[in-house]
Order: C-alpha cells, then sequence, then structure tokens
C-alpha cells in the first residue's frame, strides 16, 4: 500500500463520477471503478477478478460486456496472466500476447488474441500477506502500458483493494482463506461454487476434479462457465462419471 493520499483521492473521485461507493452496491461500485481504469489509463477495458483461496474465483466484474467475457476467459481455460498475478502476487506486464504468451498460456493466449486482446496488464490486489484478487488492464494492439499508465494501475488496484476489505472485512481485516461461495456478494461466482459441489456429489470426485470438469465443458462447448454452472444447478445439464 504505497499510494499517497492525493493518488487515491484522485482515483476515488474518478470511480465517484462512475458509480457509488462501496456501501451502494459492490457490483456497481467495481464496474464503476473498471470504467474509470479504462478511461484514466487509458485501456481498451479493464476487469477485476477476486478470487478466495487457492485463487479459486468468486466474483468479476468489467468496464463493459466485452471485457467481463475475457476477464472469465482464464478462468474457464485454468489459466492466464490474472491467474499468475495473483499466485505471484506481483504484477504481470505483457505487452505483446503474441510473443510473450504463447509459450506461457498456450490456451489462453489465442483465445484472447481472438477475442481483439493483444496486450495485458493485471495488478495483483493485496494488502501484506492477504490476495484478494487482481485488476486487469486489456490493449487492442502490442505495446507497453505508459509511464503514467503505470504510475495509475497501481493506484487503481490499491483504491479496489480497501474498497473490498471495506466491504467484506471485518474491523479491517480479511480472512486469507475466505470462500468466494460464502462470504462475497451475490455474482457467478456463488452459482459456480454449487455447481462445484453438486459435481463432487454427482462425479465422486474431489473440489478441484469438479472445478476442472466444469472448466473443460464451459471450454469445449464455447459457453460462459457461470452459464454451464447454472444449467448444472437446474439439473438441465448432467456430467458423467469417466470411466
Amino acid at each position: 500500500m504505497g499510494s499517497s493520499d492525493a493518488e487515491m483521492a484522485r482515483v476515488r473521485g474518478l470511480v465517484s463520477q462512475e458509480s457509488t461507493g462501496p456501501q451502494g452496491g459492490s457490483m456497481l461500485w467495481l464496474r464503476g471503478l473498471c470504467r474509470a481504469a479504462a478511461r484514466a489509463l487509458p485501456a481498451a477495458g479493464a476487469g477485476v477478478s477476486v478470487m478466495g483461496s487457492a485463487g479459486l474465483q468468486g466474483l468479476a466484474v468489467a468496464s463493459d460486456a466485452h471485457s467481463e467475457l475475457i476477464e472469465e476467459l482464464q478462468f474457464a481455460l485454468g489459466e492466464g496472466p490474472c491467474r499468475d498475478a495473483y499466485d505471484t502476487g506481483t504484477a504481470v506486464l505483457v505487452s505483446d500476447l503474441s510473443r510473450e504468451g504463447a509459450e506461457r498460456w498456450p490456451i489462453y493466449t489465442p483465445a484472447a488474441r481472438e477475442s481483439g486482446v493483444e496486450a495485458v496488464f493485471a495488478f495483483p490486489l493485496r494488502v501484506g500477506g492477504v490476495r484478494l484478487g487482481v485488476l486487469d488492464v486489456y490493449a487492442r494492439r502490442p505495446g507497453p502500458l505508459s509511464d503514467e499508465a503505470m504510475r495509475w494501475a497501481p493506484v487503481f488496484a490499491e483504491v479496489a483493494m480497501l474498497g473490498l476489505l471495506e466491504t467484506y472485512g471485518a474491523g479491517g481485516t480479511l480472512d486469507p482463506d475466505l470462500n468466494p461461495g460464502r462470504s462475497l456478494p451475490m455474482g457467478y461466482g456463488v452459482e459456480v461454487y454449487q455447481a462445484q459441489g453438486m459435481l463432487q456429489v454427482q462425479l465422486g470426485v474431489g473440489s478441484t476434479a469438479a472445478l476442472a470438469r466444469l472448466r473443460a465443458h464451459a471450454f469445449t462447448t464455447g459457453r460462459r462457465l457461470s452459464d454451464v454452472a447454472r444449467d448444472i444447478i437446474d439439473r438441465r445439464l448432467v456430467l458423467e462419471r469417466d470411466e
């Protein structure tokens, strides 16, 4: 947490122009933060993914519908800059996916580029040892972020983290093993974890294998993870046991 009070105040002001504060609804507030980030940096889009233990996704919001689909892509595929930024706790800056991403993320990279993304910059939301998620910034053309954007993107990430702590924390603290399915606000994360639990029972597998089955089905059918989860919960979709 290294931003100055003036920097934090400026970013909060930009966010307030796009949405209400965290107390007015965390989904709306996060979406407003993403829109403000995309406008200020500037970028083609921005997204925030909130995660719990083991990097499992609980909630994703973005500046626009297209960016939200890209934000979810790396969770459906199980790899990408956002996941690496969360795992390492450090920014992952990929200025040219065609050169830097093909070997590192062989599944995510072609899918992201097909969606019109050529560069991704992922900034972890963290305080000390607590990691809560990642702010992703997307560009349609290869190239690094400007010096000005590199100055302000971490401030947006810091404001996002503090807003989430305000929403989910008790007395300013946050459990590092936060369970998104239980503790985060209503969003597709709840559905994903519900479906994951149902699959554990139906398929007789552990939580990791159940989530992998969800991701695999979403990827092979070209559908959103949340839509597949909803079909499983409503029993419109039944996945068979592996032999």
